[in-house]
């Protein structure tokens, strides 16, 4: 059955290889991202046609609640939501700016709780599934990465928590915690270095994670789980 599927932080890196693979399923697919031609340029890359790229900032409360009620207005229920918009501003905690604590915690954590309950709103009485993406680095912790992983840390609480309240709704919440993947976001790490530490030996590529998101997204009777895709790397941590 084909599904309106919202993925946020679209336009790039892994949640691009989840609208690739949706868009394959034969899912309507919107891409949101902070940048509306990055948006539109990823839709209409996309297999099918009726795709849809959206400009969104999901920290700010109020650009979230307009995507919505464009999207109910346009396209009807939301049947899968992904939310893969994410940022780091990597520094040891004592030279942390504020602001980037700020912007990091926004955007990665309260951005997800804004868009899910946005979410929730149009899957009610319907079903539907969500997938947030977390990191093993919200499980495991990283030196230099206290607020990132915190702001991770906090998506898996979070996910438990909205998974109990919304399970007798037929709506299931999950979420994927990938290692290093081939993204923006590790560009400028010595991969030579990273890749050492990853059991599996080599980085993943956003397509990997993808397909964690696809099974858990598909998986009837599958809530309120974590699912790492790391090669391995929390068993090395």
């Amino acid at each position: 059955m084909s599904r309106l599927c919202v993925v946020f932080g679209g336009s790039r890196g892994i949640g691009r290889a989840v609208c690739q693979l949706l868009a394959q399923r034969g899912h309507r697919v919107v891409v949101v991202s902070r940048n509306q031609q990055a948006a539109h340029a990823a839709a209409e890359s996309l297999p099918g046609d009726r795709h849809l790229g959206l400009s969104c900032d999901v920290s700010k409360e109020e650009e979230v609640q307009k995507t919505f009620e464009t999207l109910s207005k346009t396209c009807g229920t939301v049947g899968y939501l992904v939310n893969a918009a994410g940022i780091n501003r990597d520094a040891l905690l004592l030279r942390s700016k504020s602001e980037d604590m700020v912007s990091v915690l926004h955007t990665n954590l309260l951005g997800s709780m804004f868009t899910c309950r946005a979410a929730l709103r149009s899957m009610l009485g319907h079903g539907g599934a969500i997938v947030n993406i977390g990191s093993v680095v919200g499980l495991k912790g990283n030196a230099g990465q206290c607020v990132y992983s915190a702001s991770k840390a906090g998506l898996e609480g979070f996910t438990r928590s909205l998974a109990k309240e919304v399970a007798a709704r037929n709506i299931r919440v999950n979420l994927v915690a990938p290692g290093f993947i081939q993204t923006d976001m590790t560009a400028g790490l010595l991969k030579e270095e990273v890749v050492k530490r990853i059991p599996m030996g080599r980085f993943g590529e956003p397509a990997d994670v993808a397909q964690s998101v696809l099974f858990l997204l598909e998986s009837p009777y599958i809530t309120g789980q974590i699912l790492i895709a790391d090669g391995g790397l929390q068993l090395a941590m």
